[in-house]
C-alpha cells in the first residue's frame, strides 16, 4: 500500500498519490468517493483507528435491535427498512415486506384509476401534508425522481404559515376536490400536520370533496392520528414504524408513497439504499465510504465540528439535497451533552444549494474568505441524451467544468473539499447516496460521543412553544374590555417572571384583528395598555 502524503503544497505526484490512496469506488453501484483533498493522513488515520473498531461495533449493535434511544426506550431501524431480514422480530420483518406490497398496490390503484376521488373522478393532485423530515424526504423524491408528465403533481404543507397554506389552496383551486390528501404524523399528535389537516379537509369539503375518500394517514399503529383515519373510514393507512425517526423515514412508507404515486421505481430505490448499507458495514476505515465521510468530517472540524459542510450538488433534481441533510446531520449530531452526560456542544452546520448557480453566489468566500468550512462536490456523470450540443457547445460538458473548475480553486488556497460522483442518478442512486450519508452520520457520532438518535432540542423547543400557545390562552382570558392594563399589569396577574413573552403574544395579536385594542408606542413597550374589545 503507497503511503500518503500530507496535504500541502501542489506537488502534482503527491496529490496524485492522495488521490490514488483515498478514492473509493464500486463499479457495480456506479459511485466515487474522493477525500484526498480533505486534511486526512497517516496520523489522523491512525488515531482514528480504534474509535472506528469501537464505531463499527456500535453500528452492528444498532443493527441488531439494541436500544439506541433510551430517552424513550426504541431501537433504530431504518436499515431494517431495505433488508427486512436483518429485523430481529420476524413478526417485524413481515410486517416491513406486507406495507411495502400494500404501498405499491396502493399507488397502482391511484394512478390506474381504481381509486378514484368520486366516481368518475380520477385523482389529479397530492396534497402532502408533514413537517421536518415527514416533508422534506418527501420534497426530496419528488424533486429528485419525477419525470414530467410522469405521475401526479404534489403540493406541500410542511409549514404552519397561514400564507404558504392559502397560496397552495388557491393554486389547486378546484382540484381539490379531485386531490389525494396525505397527513403525516409519527405520534399523531403533532400541532403542525394536525393544524395543515384542519385547514385541508375544511377547503376540500368546501369545493364539494369528501375527505373519507381522500385522505389517507401515515403514523404510527395506533396512534391518535391513525385511530381517527380508522374511525373515519379514511381511504388508506400506513404505518410509520415506532424504530423508524422522521430524519430518517424516507425508506418507509414516508418516502415510499410518493415513489409510487410519482411512477417511480421504490424497489430500485430501497435496493440501492441496501446495496450501499452492504458497503458499509465493511470495517476497514479506507475500503467503507462512510467511514471515508465520518473520518473527513472528523478531521476537517477537529472533532468538534468548527468547520460547516457546504453541500454543492451539480444538478437541479438534488437542489433540495442540502436541505435534506441539514436535518439528518444536524439534528443528528448538534447535541449538548455526551454520553457521558459532559457538556461538549456538538455539532456539524450543514448549507449550501446547488452548482453551478450557486457558486456565483458564494465560492468567492469559499476561496479567499474565512476557511470555517469544508466543501462536498455531488456530480452525476450522465447527462440525458436529449439536449444536444450546438454550436459546438454541451452544456454537460460546461457544468463539468465549472465543478471541476471549483475544486481547483479551492484546493490551490487549501481549502477542503471532496468529491461524490455518480454514474446516473436514478431511484437506485438516489437510495444508494442518502444510506451513504445516513451511516456516515451514525459513525461520526460515535465518533464523537454523542447520540445521534435522540432530539431532546427538538423536544424543549416543542414544549416551550405549547406553553407560549397556554399561556396566550390565559392571557386573552385575563384581558377585560372595561379596565385597559400595561404589560407590566398583566405580567404580575399571570405570575410571569418577564413581560416580553405578553408583549410578542399582544402585538401579534393587534396586528390580525384579534379582539384585543392597544394604545401607546410599540417602540416604547411601557407605555402600551391593552383591553379587550368584547
Amino acid at each position: 500500500m503507497t503511503s500518503l502524503p500530507p496535504l500541502d503544497g501542489q506537488d502534482p505526484a503527491a496529490l496524485w498519490q492522495r488521490f490514488s490512496r483515498l478514492l473509493w469506488h464500486d463499479d457495480a453501484l456506479g459511485f466515487w468517493l474522493d477525500a484526498s483533498r480533505m486534511g486526512l493522513d497517516e496520523t489522523s488515520l491512525a488515531a482514528l483507528e480504534p474509535r472506528f473498531a469501537q464505531a463499527f461495533e456500535a453500528m452492528g449493535a444498532l443493527e441488531a435491535g439494541a436500544i439506541a434511544n433510551p430517552d424513550e426506550q426504541r431501537q433504530v431501524g431504518h436499515y431494517w427498512l431495505r433488508a427486512p431480514e436483518l429485523a430481529p422480530d420476524p413478526a417485524a420483518a413481515h410486517h416491513i415486506t406486507a406495507e411495502l406490497d400494500r404501498i405499491e398496490a396502493f399507488g397502482r390503484d391511484v394512478l390506474s384509476g381504481v381509486l378514484e376521488a368520486s366516481p368518475g373522478r380520477p385523482f389529479t393532485d397530492v396534497l402532502w401534508i408533514g413537517i421536518g423530515g415527514s416533508g422534506l424526504g418527501p420534497l426530496l423524491m419528488i424533486r429528485a425522481l419525477q419525470e414530467p408528465g410522469v405521475g401526479l403533481p404534489f403540493h406541500f404543507f410542511d409549514n404552519v404559515d397561514p400564507d404558504g397554506m392559502r397560496r397552495t389552496l388557491t393554486s389547486l383551486g378546484d382540484r381539490l376536490a379531485t386531490t389525494l390528501v396525505i397527513v403525516v404524523s409519527k405520534s399523531g399528535g403533532t400541532p403542525e400536520p394536525h393544524i395543515g389537516m384542519l385547514q385541508a379537509r375544511r377547503a376540500l369539503e368546501a369545493c364539494g370533496g369528501t375527505w373519507n375518500r381522500q385522505a389517507v394517514a401515515v403514523t404510527m399503529l395506533g396512534s391518535k392520528l391513525d385511530q381517527e383515519a380508522e374511525q373515519g373510514r379514511w381511504l388508506a393507512r400506513f404505518d410509520m414504524f415506532d424504530w423508524v425517526g422522521g430524519r430518517t423515514s424516507i425508506t418507509s412508507a414516508v418516502g415510499l408513497l410518493p415513489g409510487v404515486l410519482i411512477g417511480s421505481d421504490i424497489r430500485a430505490f430501497l435496493a440501492g439504499a441496501a446495496a450501499m448499507d452492504a458497503l458499509t458495514r465493511c470495517t476497514s476505515l479506507l475500503d467503507n465510504p462512510a467511514a471515508l465521510l465520518a473520518a473527513s468530517w472528523y478531521v476537517a472540524g477537529d472533532g468538534r465540528g468548527i468547520r460547516d459542510m457546504v453541500v454543492l450538488p451539480y444538478r437541479d433534481r438534488l437542489e433540495v439535497f442540502s436541505r435534506y441533510l441539514q436535518q439528518l446531520v444536524m439534528e443528528s449530531l448538534g447535541k449538548r451533552l455526551d454520553r457521558s452526560g459532559q457538556v461538549v456542544h456538538q455539532g456539524l452546520a450543514v448549507y449550501g444549494n446547488k452548482g453551478s448557480t450557486d457558486q456565483h453566489a458564494y465560492v468567492q468566500q469559499l476561496r479567499d474568505g474565512v476557511d470555517n468550512f469544508f466543501v462536498t462536490f455531488i456530480e452525476v456523470l450522465e447527462d440525458p441524451g436529449d439536449i444536444p450540443t450546438l454550436e459546438g457547445e454541451n452544456p454537460g460538458d460546461f457544468l463539468d467544468g465549472f465543478l471541476q473548475g471549483t475544486r481547483a480553486a479551492l484546493s490551490e488556497e487549501g481549502r477542503s473539499n471532496l468529491t461524490i460522483s455518480l454514474r446516473r442518478l436514478d431511484a437506485h442512486a438516489l437510495g444508494a447516496l442518502i444510506a451513504l450519508f445516513e451511516r456516515a452520520v451514525g459513525l461520526y457520532g460515535e465518533l464523537v460521543n454523542i447520540n445521534a438518535y435522540h432530539q431532546p432540542g427538538v423536544e424543549a423547543g416543542k414544549k416551550a412553544a405549547a406553553a407560549l400557545l397556554e399561556l396566550q390562552g390565559r392571557l386573552e382570558q385575563a384581558l377585560e374590555p372595561a379596565e385597559e392594563r400595561s404589560l407590566v399589569e398583566l405580567q404580575e396577574q399571570l405570575q410571569l417572571p418577564s413581560p416580553e413573552p405578553l408583549y410578542w403574544i399582544l402585538r401579534h395579536l393587534c396586528a390580525n384583528g384579534r379582539p384585543v385594542v392597544a394604545t401607546g408606542d410599540w417602540g416604547e413597550p411601557a407605555s402600551l395598555r391593552f383591553r379587550a374589545t368584547v
